[in-house]
């Protein structure tokens, strides 16, 4: 826990004392070490076998959350957006 904070503080320092210099080429950097780390979690969700076996439950419940989660965000926008057009005194 203490490297993770460590790390996150350094990262903090590093931005804080380069925040002048022109860092165009981090994009790309960033992406490929996400890339990375999103290739080697695969690697070890392939190699558990107790995940591998349970992934059907695992997909219907992904499934599940995001519908749900969609549609949550669906209808909480559309209330915002009447509520809001309601003030005003608009119809949408």
């Amino acid at each position: 826990m203490f490297t993770i904070i460590g790390l996150m503080l350094t990262g903090i320092l590093l931005g804080y004392l380069l925040r002048k210099r022109s860092l165009h080429k981090i994009h790309t950097v960033i992406t490929v070490l996400i890339w990375a780390l999103l290739f080697i979690l695969g690697i070890e969700v392939g190699g558990n076998e107790q995940i591998i076996k349970g992934l059907h439950t695992i997909g219907i419940e992904a499934v599940i959350l995001t519908l749900g989660s969609t549609l949550g965000s669906v209808v909480a926008a559309w209330a915002l957006w009447k509520a809001l057009y309601r003030k005003k005194g608009k119809t949408a």
